[in-house]
């Protein structure tokens, strides 16, 4: 009777569970788009099919959009990758993307961020990246200021110093005829700019041999490095080894920060009774932003009394930790990426040419253009005007955004979004929600049958052909930066940083891409090949791989040519 009672006790508990699965896997989530799932497995099965079906190394963007245009191109697209990890909801129209990005009744600053564990050696536990609510709120206002138009124009003498030291590197390469990975010398670069701008210090950064850069540029690289091709769907468990190497190098930035902040700190201190000394105690007015993001971070002593304590010693480090990540890694990228697409496109390049022949003069050097934007009354005025420059950085953020959004409404909030197709509203509750910019900003229904190529024009006032003039692209379906109270705080020192770069750089010189997505050439005349869309037809594609950020899976390795003397 005992045995029974076991055996009907075990088997409608096996017929319950394999209900439940059931239900989770075919009824749950059966109003979204999706692969057909596996009663076990899910889509982890199909995925790692269609993973199998290219270069293992590619960005899951890439994975993404393939499975997205099998089904026809929905608005959104599920995947289910449990026991893995949660359910993960593909956006893929920028209309339900903004419903998640911008404040609502349930969340006022936005659904709230995925929790960013994985990136905890690299940017620490209490980043600004991170944060929420109050916590989020305070930081944000603390650090608007100094990302402020008027205060990061004054910056602009120390990003043309960094930039002519990198010029100088290109013209030695252009010299030797070496081979270099493009992206290596635009990280490097903004690893001189964005440190100078947050520590106030030279990171001496712009060296092609590692062992000759600063200490922390090192250390910042090899954490870095130890996320590439990252597989952020995994859980640490499955890599174990990587996870604690990460673990300790990130330990290893930590340390080189506190020692610099604690540097920083004292040579505050030193300062002000120096000028207590000069002055007397007689209050004076002080300049309205400090010259660096760590001082500014430090006037939270003066509710101290002066002490750097312990918390806010770490809590000063994770932000600049964040800074530093994003000042570097989304800019150099996209830098890289608009030397290379102009190269292949003549058509863009030219107009690059003429628009700084225009502002600058023709026949101007790197040392004359560097003199008339570091003017404080002409060069404001020369950034404003490079429009097709910034038509150029657009399209190629559009065609190479750096990274997208990923969210996560609790279960039980009651989140709703409602499809521009069907008009259907749909609970997103207990899913994570990436908005993929890779996929929305190659949505023909926006960008039309030039959803793919290249082309600066599209961002422009004049009337051209239907939808490839701004006036009938929504600004939603643009997020490189992502948007709503979320969106990067320092996606205008990145446009600023970015637009000089090209202006002193584009008509000097000229990259030559070797390897993968070098110019296919007509066998008769050894000419690059040109297509009918203008372009320069290429032997491969160049593709992405994901470290933390979607990066050139071969870092754009070129040749560097001086076209003006």
């Amino acid at each position: 009777m005992l045995l029974l009672l076991l055996l009907t006790t075990i088997f409608l508990t096996s017929v319950w569970i394999c209900r439940w699965i059931w239900y989770e896997r075919f009824i749950k989530f059966a109003q979204f788009p999706q692969l057909p799932p596996s009663l076990l497995w899910g889509h982890l099965r199909i995925y790692h099919e269609v993973m199998q079906s290219g270069s293992l190394d590619r960005d899951h963007d890439h994975i993404f959009s393939q499975i997205h245009e099998s089904l026809g191109r929905p608005p959104i697209v599920l995947f289910d990758y449990r026991p893995i990890c949660r359910p993960v909801l593909v956006i893929a129209n920028h209309e339900v993307g903004e419903q998640i990005s911008r404040s609502s009744k349930q969340f006022r600053s936005s659904v709230p961020k995925l929790g960013l564990s994985f990136l905890e050696p690299v940017i620490g536990h209490t980043s600004i990246l991170s944060a929420e609510g109050e916590k989020w709120k305070a930081l944000r206002k603390t650090f608007n200021p100094w990302f402020s138009l008027q205060h990061l124009m004054s910056l602009m003498p120390s990003i043309l110093g960094k930039i002519e030291i990198f010029v100088t590197q290109l013209d030695a390469l252009s010299v030797s005829g070496d081979e270099v990975s493009l992206v290596t010398l635009t990280t490097n670069l903004m690893y001189d700019i964005i440190g100078n701008a947050i520590f106030d210090i030279d990171m001496d950064a712009q060296h092609l041999e590692p062992g000759h850069q600063g200490e922390l540029v090192r250390a910042f690289n090899d954490l870095i490095n130890a996320y590439w091709d990252d597989k952020i769907h995994l859980p640490w468990f499955f890599t174990p080894v990587n996870a604690l190497k990460r673990r300790r190098l990130g330990n290893r930035v930590h340390r080189i920060m506190k020692s610099i902040v604690r540097r920083k700190h004292e040579e505050h201190l030193w300062r002000q009774q120096q000028q207590r000394r000069t002055n007397g105690y007689e209050k004076r007015p002080q300049p309205q932003l400090p010259p660096s993001i760590t001082l500014l971070s430090l006037q939270e002593t003066t509710h101290t009394g002066g002490i750097l304590t312990p918390e806010l010693l770490d809590q000063t480090c994770d932000q600049l930790r964040t800074f530093l990540l994003g000042g570097h890694d989304s800019p150099s990228a996209t830098l890289a990426w608009a030397f290379y697409e102009l190269s292949r496109t003549p058509r863009a390049q030219a107009a690059v040419h003429a628009e700084l022949d225009g502002l600058f003069g023709p026949g101007r050097d790197a040392a004359a253009v560097r003199t008339a934007l570091a003017s404080p009354t002409e060069g404001p005025d020369l950034l404003r005007r490079m429009v097709y420059v910034e038509a150029v950085l657009k399209e190629t953020l559009r065609l190479h955004p750096p990274a997208s959004t990923a969210r996560y409404s609790p279960k039980g909030s009651g989140f709703v979004v409602r499809l521009p197709t069907t008009g259907e509203e749909l609970c997103l509750d207990d899913l994570i929600l990436y908005n993929c910019s890779a996929i929305m900003h190659h949505d023909r229904g926006v960008f039309g049958s030039t959803a793919n190529q290249f082309m600066p024009e599209r961002w422009l006032m004049a009337e051209d052909e239907k939808n490839t003039n701004q006036r009938t692209i929504p600004p939603s379906a643009w997020r490189p930066y992502e948007r709503g109270p979320r969106a990067c705080i320092g996606q205008e020192f990145a446009r600023i940083t970015m637009r000089v770069v090209l202006a002193v750089v584009a008509r000097q010189y000229e990259f030559i891409k070797v390897g993968i997505g070098a110019l296919a050439r007509d066998a008769s005349t050894g000419l690059p090949i040109l297509r009918p869309d203008g372009r320069y037809e290429v032997d491969s594609q160049v593709y992405t791989t994901r470290q933390i950020t979607a990066r050139p899976v071969d870092g754009l390795k070129v040749k560097v040519k001086r076209v003006r003397t």
